[in-house]
């Protein structure tokens, strides 16, 4: 019988931590050669940071140098790190971090300040260059410029909103209150003139609304005339002086403070005055939840991020042409083409595009529901009406004529002047399809915008084109992609700095970080 074998014992590798080296490795011998810091390393090189440079001031003491700051700031980007400690950590842990910092070793507070002080006027700079090198190297051709925006929270308490329409609404009874005083303390000396002088509580005006300005100014007149006199009615006056002073001036002024920095929004957040309430689409309620955030847009080719830019307002169709014209200013040209869909499909930003001669592949409402032979059957909407030109009329399936009686100028939140010409109809009071035709008590009333006509007319036979079909499919995939990059596989959800102009920055940061990433990639494949 044979004997068993005894198993072989485990063979393990060398493990000795007190092993010496005779030479040393260095940190350049310890990273690849494709590695993604080495492509951070050799962009960052070949931009000119003299601007930069510029906003350091002579003498004191020496800092850390600008161009290994940005290098670090970027590389950290790219690896989902945007904490200032947690880079401050990475400095001192991270041998890619190390070998890009050349060993130095600033600080978190150092990190954070250039970066929200020093990078805030020239990310954008910085930005145009990697557009550039990516031009260069022939990663884009800045032919198609697909745009899209997301919501992105700011850092902001979500609990903080202050509403416009609240505030207008306070604000009026509080006008209400403050008239009710005045004249409380005119009725209560029959002689007003020994207490006031020549001066007249209602000089402010009947039915005008009293500033704080104007408030506090009669407020210090009055008790400087009441200080000199005596007297029980004095004292009832002042009584009600002081209700306005120490209760209605002071949210006065915190009413028209909240007006300023409201501008035209309809909301603000008192942690970060820039920011907008505004629906995030990923949260998990059915509806979303509001937040302090800001839309961003951006537009891409190949994926790449040509062009970034941060709005206060939530709807997409006023972003298009302030957007555009930031990327004309950044980078020094236009794309061929602007891809977008519906959200941006108006009056306003077809013509915007038709003056700048770039292919309008922008969709408009109802663009895929044209397409639907639904859509057709559907005799009763405005679209399907039978028109006549030579008479400028239109025809109701029920024969009813509905003739232009009346021309309307209509203005957008931007100021642009749109021309709307009214069609009304006679005679749909005992008409049989009236109940589906319209639900207004009056007779039927419809608006047409002849120029948006021609333009969707113009817009629609570019989006049913082959050119049109392949970019359309193309645009879920590009920018949305990158959206979706950078919000579910980076985790970049939520600003860290707080106003409009860093959180800019931040999002610049993001977007070289994403262009020097995907590069990297095209590289090694």
């Amino acid at each position: 019988m044979k004997k068993k074998r005894k198993p072989s014992p485990p063979v393990f590798k060398e493990y000795n931590q007190d092993q010496m080296w005779l030479l040393p490795p260095s940190l350049e011998e310890l990273i690849s050669s494709s590695h993604l810091v080495r492509t951070v390393n050799a962009a960052i090189n070949g931009m000119d940071l003299k601007n930069i440079l510029k906003a350091y001031k002579g003498g004191g003491t020496s800092s850390y140098h600008p161009q290994m700051l940005l290098k670090v700031l970027i590389y950290a980007y790219t690896q989902k790190i945007y904490s200032s400690r947690t880079i401050a950590k990475a400095l001192r842990e991270n041998i890619h971090f190390m070998w890009l910092s050349g060993n130095n070793r600033p600080d978190f507070r150092t990190i954070n300040r250039f970066r929200s002080t020093i990078l805030k006027e020239n990310i954008e700079t910085v930005f145009a260059a990697v557009v550039e090198l990516l031009l260069e190297k022939g990663f884009i051709k800045f032919e198609n410029y697909f745009l899209d925006g997301t919501k992105i929270e700011a850092n902001a308490n979500k609990y903080s909103f202050v509403w416009g329409k609240a505030t207008r609404k306070y604000k009026e009874k509080l006008q209400v209150k403050i008239r009710e005083v005045l004249d409380r303390i005119d009725e209560i000396n029959d002689t007003e003139n020994e207490v006031y002088g020549d001066s007249d509580l209602e000089e402010m005006g009947e039915g005008i609304e009293v500033t704080a300005e104007e408030l506090e100014k009669t407020i210090q007149k009055l008790n400087k005339t009441l200080g000199e006199k005596d007297g029980e009615e004095n004292q009832e006056v002042k009584e009600e002086l002081g209700k306005l002073e120490e209760d209605h001036l002071p949210r006065l002024k915190k009413y028209e403070g909240y007006e300023r920095i409201l501008g035209k929004r309809n909301s603000f957040s008192k942690t970060d005055h820039d920011a907008t309430f505004m629906r995030m689409k990923e949260d998990p309620m059915k509806n979303g939840q509001l937040k302090a955030g800001y839309n961003v847009q951006i537009g891409t080719e190949n994926q790449f991020i040509l062009g970034y830019s941060l709005h206060q307002k939530p709807a997409d169709t006023t972003t298009l042409i302030p957007h555009m014209k930031k990327l004309s200013k950044l980078i020094g040209r236009m794309p061929g083409n602007i891809i977008a869909d519906a959200g941006y499909g108006s009056e306003e930003n077809y013509a915007y595009i038709e003056n700048q001669g770039l292919g309008n592949y922008v969709k408009y409402q109802y663009f895929h529901g044209e397409q639907r032979r639904r859509f057709k059957k559907e005799i009763f909407r405005p679209e399907n009406l039978p028109y006549d030109p030579t008479r400028d009329e239109f025809t109701c399936p029920a024969g009813k004529i509905l003739r232009h009686t009346e021309d309307r100028t209509r203005i957008t939140e931007n100021g642009y002047a749109q021309k709307i010409k009214v069609y009304h109809a006679e005679g749909c009071r005992w008409c049989r399809k009236r109940v589906v035709c319209h639900r207004s008590r009056f007779n039927r009333k419809i608006e047409i915008n002849p120029t948006l006509e021609v333009f969707k007319k113009h817009a629609r036979e570019n989006l049913l084109s082959d050119t049109g079909l392949l970019l359309r499919s193309k645009r879920p995939v590009e920018v949305e992609s990158v959206f979706g990059h950078i919000k579910q596989n980076r985790g970049y959800k939520r600003f860290l700095l707080r106003g409009i102009e860093k959180a800019s920055t931040e999002w610049g940061l993001v977007s070289i970080a994403h262009n020097l990433f995907k590069m990297n990639l095209a590289m090694v494949k």
